[in-house]
């Protein structure tokens, strides 16, 4: 049975895919470095800021140390800040539907993202959803991001320890994540989750190793959650 339902932030809740990029871009131009769109999907897409950026620099043979690459991620939040600001946020098609709905029905949920914990709850507080969220993993709270499992790891931990404590212990087989790409689907798949994905950037053939899979969350709701998780768990 679902109980717990993990989120992806960037790509499943918020659609900023573009103004990553494009931010991401022009820091690295400040280094000499260029960052076309197809070197920005292997380094970036799925994964946290800093590691994206050691991976570029050291791609670039920049030996940059943690401070130098903290620096660059720092420049990149500020002017994520300045484009949210001015723009707001923008949330995908059905996303906000499904977080308030499953929240009425006893879902409990939780975010685990690359994205900086300041960004994450500068939108949530635009949409009023914070409150529907028990626990959030950000970029700041684990040494190592998405591919890896550490993230999700965490969070169950965490839906298990943060009160209100949950009337028995909430196993990895009872939580469904919901990812928009091949690293966030891995490192959920390590942390034995079912998952789901979302093709907002990545297609089909890309998340194939996904559970399951949908074109937008405006296709479902909670009960249709319940429904493609208990036949994900008949496999």
């Amino acid at each position: 049975m679902l109980r717990a339902v993990l989120l992806d932030f960037n790509g499943i809740l918020v659609d900023d895919e573009a103004i990553h990029e494009e931010l991401l871009r022009e820091v690295l131009a400040g280094e000499g470095i260029e960052l076309p769109p197809e070197r920005y999907r292997e380094a970036f897409a799925g994964r946290d800021d800093r590691g994206g950026l050691m991976r570029v620099l050291g791609e670039e043979g920049v030996d940059a140390s943690p401070a130098d690459v903290m620096a660059l991620v720092a420049r990149k939040a500020r002017g994520y800040q300045e484009v949210a600001r001015r723009r707001g946020f923008s949330f995908f098609p059905g996303a906000l539907e499904l977080v308030e709905a499953a929240a009425r029905q006893g879902l409990m949920l939780g975010l685990v993202s690359g994205a900086l914990r300041e960004e994450i709850v500068q939108a949530l507080h635009q949409a009023s959803l914070r409150q529907h969220f028990k626990v959030m993993v950000t970029a700041e709270d684990v040494r190592e991001g998405k591919p890896a499992p550490e993230a999700y790891l965490l969070a169950l931990d965490l839906l298990n320890a943060e009160p209100p404590l949950p009337e028995r212990l909430l196993h990895p087989h009872e939580v469904l994540a919901v990812e928009d790409s091949p690293a966030g689907v891995e490192a959920a798949r390590e942390a034995g989750l079912t998952t789901l994905a979302v093709a907002s950037v990545y297609d089909d053939d890309e998340l194939a190793a996904a559970d399951l899979r949908v074109r937008s969350l405006a296709e479902i709701d909670p009960q249709r959650l319940q429904e493609l998780f208990s036949e994900a768990s008949r496999r």
